[in-house]
């Protein structure tokens, strides 16, 4: 099953090596992995999603929480949440045709266009991760120069919030 867990952490070096520690230790993979600092700099969110048996994410949640480093956590499984990735393309884009379908193909997935040279385009998208997916399978493999990804984000949904 797959598992998104949030935390927020002491903005401190180690914190990361050991939070990812407790998975690799247990031989489960990290399959996205989102950090930055909060409103308070002494703090950082931190996203993860693994996809593992409850019982064993269970486990690794428990640890987490003796950790000194976490100072909350929150199983996004369990509630009503939001989940956005973001992503940048860069495509080829130098024919006139070319650059009309890139467009076309943008406005229908509500991507925006950030960066125009006379040959590329370089594309902004945020959503699901299968939105994201979507829009890469639509643009021709051979016009993608290169994709970059952030991994998800979450929120819970309504009064629910991971504060301290």
């Amino acid at each position: 099953m797959r598992h998104i867990i949030s935390l927020l952490v002491e903005n401190e070096s180690g914190a990361l090596s050991r939070i990812s520690g407790l998975f690799s230790a247990r031989g489960y993979n990290i399959e996205s992995l989102t950090v930055a600092t909060t409103e308070d700099p002494t703090l950082s969110r931190m996203t993860i999603v693994s996809i593992g048996d409850d019982r064993i994410i269970e486990q690794i949640t428990k640890q987490l929480n003796k950790l000194v480093d976490v100072v909350k956590l929150q199983d996004f499984t369990e509630g009503n949440f939001i989940e956005r990735e973001m992503m940048f393309v860069k495509v080829r884009a130098a024919g006139e045709s070319q650059r009309s379908e890139i467009q076309r193909l943008s406005d229908i997935f509500r991507a925006r266009i950030i960066d125009v040279t006379d040959t590329t385009f370089c594309i902004e998208l945020t959503g699901s991760g299968d939105k994201l997916d979507a829009y890469i399978n639509a643009l021709h493999e051979k016009n993608i120069i290169e994709v970059v990804r952030s991994g998800s984000m979450g929120i819970m949904r309504g009064d629910k919030a991971l504060t301290i």
